[in-house]
């Protein structure tokens, strides 16, 4: 009779969890990623991490556990059930739980600050359910140096990393204060890399016609003016941004000044202007032509006024 009574008990705990995962998924339609558990392997990929060590047994609490290696998919964002199919391996671990059986314990990933399950998503799920604080862990960690609050979505972590990427280059080049610009921002992480790239070739450039060392913020200030400036200018006489929304200027930087280097090598000279353009015409979305040409149109008559 007991044994019939916890397996009762776990299938009921097992129903109240999936009606609980059932109605966030509801309640997060509008935004779905807000219900997803993070893949830890996407993780990995956008911070990279250096290295890992392990960190051997501690007691971690179970809301700063926010993705799995191999099951993010079988739970959402609170470790609830998302599928029938959990049913009886879920029940067995609830069952344990009940009759006050210690389990072995959890295995996680530590990585910036929380955790991800590499074995144990189970134990983990009827805990949350059971309103348990913490878990006992074997833990090993990755270094970054990205925080990850519990909450955040997959593209919210891209976004830190970002702005991670434009502090240490701002503070490493001096580039708000040399050319009093803020706002170089970009939507993909790695781009900063790119344009230190960039003012390192034009640097290179620079010193050829010359017997002395250019310093690196001369560089930089000369590039801004004679390089990034007169294509962010093209960007905005052209209203090429209306045909990439939710992309920067400095997005369209470097893929124009990549594009006109194709175009070159393609058919030798070839004007910067044309080359947006043809890239803007390419690959861009057709709805800013519409504002481009009203603008066009604005600009004749003022002139003419």
């Amino acid at each position: 009779m007991e044994i019939h009574g916890t397996k009762v008990m776990a299938s009921e705990d097992f129903s109240r969890a999936r009606g609980r995962a059932i109605l966030s998924q509801i309640q997060h339609f509008m935004n779905t990623d807000r219900d997803q558990l993070l893949s830890f392997n996407d993780v990995k990929d956008i911070l990279k991490p250096k290295n890992q060590v392990y960190r051997g047994g501690q007691t971690v609490p179970l809301k700063l556990i926010v993705g799995s290696e191999g099951r993010y998919r079988d739970f959402n964002k609170y470790f609830l059930p998302r599928k029938e199919h959990l049913r009886s391996r879920w029940m067995r671990v609830d069952e344990a739980h009940i009759k006050d059986i210690t389990l072995p314990p959890i295995s996680l990933y530590e990585i910036g600050g929380v955790y991800f399950v590499r074995d144990g998503n189970h134990r983990v799920s009827v805990a949350r359910m059971q309103n348990v604080e913490f878990i006992d862990a074997d833990v090993t960690s990755l270094a970054t140096e990205i925080s990850i609050k519990p909450s955040m979505t997959t593209d919210e972590l891209k976004n830190a990393l970002i702005a991670y990427e434009k502090k240490i280059f701002y503070e490493k080049t001096g580039f708000g204060e040399l050319t009093g610009d803020m706002k170089l921002d970009f939507t993909t992480a790695g781009r900063y890399d790119v344009i230190y790239n960039h003012i390192l070739v034009h640097k290179y450039y620079l010193n050829e016609n010359i017997d002395y060392e250019i310093p690196f913020a001369d560089a930089l200030v000369s590039w801004y003016a004679n390089v990034y400036a007169p294509v962010v200018n093209i960007i905005k006489d052209q209203w090429l941004l209306l045909n990439f929304p939710g992309r920067s200027a400095g997005d369209l930087y470097v893929w124009i000044v990549k594009h006109w280097d194709f175009l070159k090598k393609k058919y030798g000279f070839y004007s910067l202007a044309g080359a947006a353009r043809d890239f803007s015409k390419k690959y861009g979305k057709s709805r800013g032509r519409f504002w481009r040409a009203l603008a066009a149109i604005v600009d004749r008559l003022f002139n003419k006024s």
